[in-house]
Formats: C-alpha cells, sequence, structure tokens
C-alpha cells in the first residue's frame, strides 16, 4: 500500500511538472532593476465576491493614478504566481497607474466553489463582470494587460466593454500549436474526466505534505531558477484537487474554443488598441502566429522579447523583472499617459 502511495505521487508530481512548465523554467538571469532608490510598493492580497464567486485579487494602488491597469492571468490563473511582475510593472508606470490582477473562479487556495468546474466562458464573463462591478464608475482608462489564455479573455473583453481602451497580450495563446507534443498530452489527459479526477486526486494528496517537504519536492524538481514566490503559489494552489481540476477543465475548453481560427477582422478593426509581446522558443504562442497576426493584422503592435526569458517569466525573478516591455511605450505610442 506504501509502494502504490508513493508511485500514484510520483506520477502526480511528473504531470504537476508536465502542466506547470507551461508556466516555464525561467534561466536564472542577473536583474537589472534590482538597485531602486525607493523601497517597493508591495501588491496586497483582497478577496472580492463578484457575481457571486469569492475570487483572488492582488492589487497596488497608485496615490495620483493616470490609468487602472487590470492584470488577466494564464492557467493556472493564480495571482499569486504574478505577485513579483505587478510590484515591477508599478515601478516601470511610474507609480502612476494603479495595478489589479483578477484570478479565475476556483483557482483559488480554498474550495470556495465546492468542486464545481468553471469553463472558459465562465472566466471570461467573470472578469467582464468585475470591471462593471468594481472599475465601472473609475474616471480612468482602463489598460488590459494578459498573460498566454488572459490575452484571449483579454480580446474578449475588449469586444464587450467601451471602458477597455488598450490591450496587452504577454506571450500570448491565441490558437492551438499543432506541432506542440505538450498541448497534445495536457489535452489527452483533459479530454477523460475519470484521468482528469484521478490526477487531481493524486496531485492533492502531494497537498497533504508537509509544507517544508513540498518545498523541497518542487524546489528540487522546478530547478533553483524558480523564485519564492512562485514556489509559495504552487504550494498553496496548485496542490489543491479543486484548483488543478478546474485547470484541466479550462484547459479543455481552451483547446477547443482556439481550434477556430482567430477573429482576424475583429483584430483589424481594433489594431490601434492592441499589442502583443512573443517569446522566442515559446510553443504556447509561437513565432508562426507572430507572422500570421501580422499578415491578418498589419496595424497591431507587435514585438519579440529576446533576453531569455520564457512562457512563464512571472516563476523567475529575472523574468517578473522584466515588467512589461509594451506598457513602457504605451504613453509615447497610443496617447494614454501612464507616468
Amino acid at each position: 500500500m506504501i509502494c502504490s502511495c508513493r508511485s500514484l505521487q510520483a506520477s502526480a508530481l511528473s504531470f504537476l511538472l508536465l502542466f506547470t512548465s507551461r508556466r516555464g523554467r525561467g534561466r536564472d538571469m542577473s536583474c537589472p532593476n534590482a538597485l531602486l532608490s525607493n523601497p517597493r510598493k508591495i501588491a496586497t492580497l483582497r478577496l472580492s465576491k463578484v457575481s457571486g464567486h469569492t475570487t483572488e485579487l492582488l492589487e497596488i494602488q497608485s496615490d495620483k493614478p493616470t490609468c487602472h491597469v487590470l492584470f488577466i492571468p494564464g492557467n493556472p490563473g493564480v495571482v499569486s504566481f504574478y505577485k513579483d511582475f505587478l510590484e515591477s510593472l508599478y515601478e516601470l508606470l511610474g507609480a502612476s497607474a494603479s495595478v489589479t490582477a483578477i484570478g479565475h473562479i476556483s483557482h483559488t487556495e480554498k474550495n470556495w466553489e465546492h468542486g464545481k468546474l468553471f469553463s472558459l466562458q465562465d472566466q471570461i464573463d467573470h472578469k467582464v463582470d468585475f470591471i462593471k462591478q468594481e472599475l465601472q464608475n473609475i474616471e480612468l482608462p482602463i489598460v488590459l494587460v494578459g498573460h498566454s489564455i488572459g490575452s484571449y479573455i483579454s480580446l474578449e473583453m475588449l469586444r464587450s466593454l467601451e471602458k477597455v481602451t488598450y490591450l496587452i497580450g504577454l506571450y500570448p495563446f491565441l490558437m492551438l500549436n499543432p506541432l506542440s507534443k505538450q498541448q497534445s498530452n495536457i489535452e489527452n489527459v483533459a479530454e477523460s474526466s475519470i484521468l482528469s479526477a484521478l490526477l487531481s486526486f493524486s496531485v492533492a494528496t502531494l497537498g497533504l505534505l508537509p509544507k517544508c517537504t513540498l518545498r523541497f519536492m518542487l524546489s528540487k524538481s522546478l530547478g533553483s531558477s524558480w523564485s519564492d514566490t512562485a514556489i509559495d503559489a504552487a504550494c498553496s494552489h496548485l496542490l489543491q484537487y479543486h484548483t488543478f481540476r478546474n485547470m484541466l477543465y479550462m484547459a479543455l475548453m481552451e483547446f477547443r474554443k482556439l481550434s477556430e481560427m482567430p477573429d482576424w477582422a475583429f483584430m483589424r478593426e481594433n489594431h490601434e488598441k492592441i499589442a502583443f509581446l512573443f517569446g522566442v522558443d515559446d510553443h504556447w504562442g509561437p513565432l508562426q502566429m507572430f507572422e500570421e497576426i501580422s499578415k491578418q493584422a498589419p496595424g497591431i503592435s507587435l514585438s519579440i522579447e529576446r533576453e531569455g526569458h520564457t512562457h512563464g517569466f512571472c516563476c523567475t525573478e529575472a523574468g517578473s523583472e522584466m515588467g512589461c516591455p509594451p506598457c513602457s511605450e504605451l504613453d509615447q505610442e497610443k496617447n494614454i499617459k501612464l507616468r
């Protein structure tokens, strides 16, 4: 029985690594912004009821904001992964923009939704409802910054909300990549409700281990490049049945939706409101997609990050300090004053 349990946990850890490699194992790079004259302003966690769903928010409030940046995470949609990045982004914008990150429903530390599964469309509606509930009456432009599938969610929010003035997608996941073995492996598991439940249960058994043991296991498995913030987020959120099950279900809905062609007409019509940042070696947002967007919607602002960060940039200190290069150019290029 002990051997069976250990085997089950080993299998769970292997698949957890497959899924979390979606976040990437960024290189250990020196931080160019390490020396700052002022203490860093800390992002604070807040719980909010959004359309009846308990939602995790990370916030940094500016004393004199000229804009509100709303960050939409990828999958997993755990905002704690992005804490260091959000603080870096706030500094990049000269403390002149309030920054909020909104987590996905049931990608949370506690099982607020009692095991219910939420689709990609549910998560889109949730973000739209949040703006209507908390940001609709602020007299500031709203800029969306999305990561991975968060870029697609942001596009759908732009379609629905006049309040949104600009959208930036970081390492965007906008269409299936048939050449990606990792996407195929995750899809094969997500398509089976039995396999999804079994793996989620197996991952959850790891969460029963003492936190110090979990930190040691994840640190050894994920590599030294992962930040303490990312390791803590993995321990507190990913090793929960409800979170992992929802990650897989949302991934299944992503694969089904993104098997369709992107809405190129919408992108062309709104090209002045959209910017994308791609990575050099990112199977979720390959450079083929960069080329396709440049052909189909040539007015969209496109750039490539060449410093060696990965799709999961937020899991490393160096990647988090990258900030958001397209954001720093918003005021010059798009007439949205951010600093």
